[in-house]
């Protein structure tokens, strides 16, 4: 009768433990999560780190930051998933000081019909290239982020910060000589 019952649970591939994580994780729709979420199921430091390298192998979870992971659900067999990139974006800068710009905002305001290969992220604290969840992203590096030129708006019931209508106009007339 037990083998049964672990046989309820066993999805392909995955741990008790890692189905327990998953399923806490689902059920409290914590799609975004630190490691502070889930440290609660590992008994030291030890077993934490290699369940998560475990977890990141096995591709249920993607890092998005130091300290901050994407669960992919279960429904996802495949383990291939997609989240809309401005929320990714959002959580993978902690809803900190940064804003979507460049041809990301043009494109948003229907300023141009390119729809950009890369999403432009103005920052203070990043740079470079990130790949995640199929989503291709630039980091570009400014000294200081002027909260008035970027408005706060929502998707899917989370928030995001893209550069002003005014400001991403101002962006495609100093552009002109791309199109």
């Amino acid at each position: 009768m037990k083998k049964q019952k672990n046989e309820e649970f066993d999805i392909k591939g995955l741990s008790q433990r890692e189905v327990k994580i998953i399923a806490w994780l689902e059920f409290y729709q914590k799609y975004f999560f630190s490691s502070k979420d889930i440290e609660q199921f590992f008994s030291n430091k030890t077993t934490f780190y290699k369940g998560i390298k475990k977890l990141l192998e096995k591709k249920r979870i993607i890092k998005l930051n130091q300290n901050k992971y994407y669960l992919v659900p279960i429904k996802a067999k495949s383990g291939v998933w997609s989240e809309h990139p401005f929320i990714v974006i959002d959580e993978i800068c902690n809803s900190g000081e940064y804003y979507l710009g460049g041809w990301t905002s043009a494109n948003y305001w229907k300023l141009t019909d390119q729809i950009p290969a890369w999403m432009d992220v103005f920052t203070s604290n990043k740079q470079g290239k990130k790949e995640v969840l199929n989503i291709k992203i630039i980091f570009h590096r400014i000294r200081k982020i002027d909260k008035e030129n970027y408005i706060v708006n929502k998707i899917g019931g989370h928030e995001f910060k893209i550069l002003n209508k005014r400001e991403s106009k101002k962006w495609m007339k100093s552009k002109e000589y791309l199109i």
